[in-house]
């Protein structure tokens, strides 16, 4: 299948069913376009805004017969809303310093992600990714990607996000962090950070990737309010429990 856009074609693939890493007994399929050439930064900005996500340099959307369960959602950034309980976590992390730097992986960045996956994702996919898999994830790009380091007062590395950056907002890739802070809740730190920092640039979104209902590893996102989701009828805001109430 394809689809054109201002003169050039956008092929689609469908992949072969695989198990659902979100919800048991499902099935995961994605529809999925290579990101190549100089009018990636153009097609990638064009399919984000329909949902579309970003792994290395392929452009993808579940697809998936009979489920609709996994929902696009962003943050409008001017719209945010700073809850005592965020500011609370914002308060907790001030000892900690953002910087943003070319997608060039490190065996430092590296090590941590490894200590975050065993300790949170021990049974998910990524577990089991050498430095070369890890470096391709961060390098792998045809897009304007970035990776944001924090570090403590000491330099030491506490928390990475990959980052995707487009005309209109920041789409968070992937983070992960130090496993023994989780009093501070690194994540939503993470998050907090990026829409103080498209605020600060004039930005209007940060794109979270997917909400799954019934998704423990999802339930963080409701936290960050307000929250609009994709669907048949383009970008719509969500009531504060999320996509279908939940």
């Amino acid at each position: 299948m394809s689809v054109y856009s201002r003169g050039f074609p956008i092929p689609f693939l469908v992949t072969t069913e695989v198990p659902c890493p979100y919800l048991p007994d499902r099935q995961e399929r994605k529809i999925i376009t290579e990101l190549g050439g100089g009018q990636a930064p153009e097609l990638f900005e064009l399919l984000s805004h329909a949902g579309f996500r970003r792994s290395h340099g392929i452009a993808y959307r579940p697809a998936c017969p009979g489920c609709q369960a996994c929902v696009p959602v962003r943050i409008p950034v001017r719209d945010f809303v700073w809850t005592r309980s965020l500011r609370r976590i914002w308060k907790r992390t001030a000892d900690l310093t953002a910087t943003v730097s070319e997608n060039i992986p490190t065996q430092e960045q590296y090590d941590l992600f490894s200590r975050y996956l065993e300790a949170r994702h021990n049974d998910g996919e990524m577990v089991g990714m050498g430095p070369q898999d890890y470096g391709s994830m961060v390098a792998d790009s045809p897009v304007d990607t970035r990776l944001v380091e924090f570090r403590d007062p000491a330099d030491r590395l506490i928390a990475c996000c990959l980052t995707d950056w487009g005309a209109d907002g920041i789409s968070a890739v992937y983070s992960f962090f130090d496993p023994t802070r989780a009093e501070d809740s690194l994540g939503s730190f993470i998050i907090l950070w990026l829409v103080s920092e498209a605020s600060r640039q004039d930005l209007a979104y940060i794109y979270l990737g997917y909400w799954v209902a019934g998704s423990r590893k999802m339930a963080y996102k409701a936290r960050f309010q307000p929250m609009e989701a994709y669907g048949p009828d383009g970008w719509q805001r969500l009531p504060e429990t999320g996509p279908g109430g939940v």
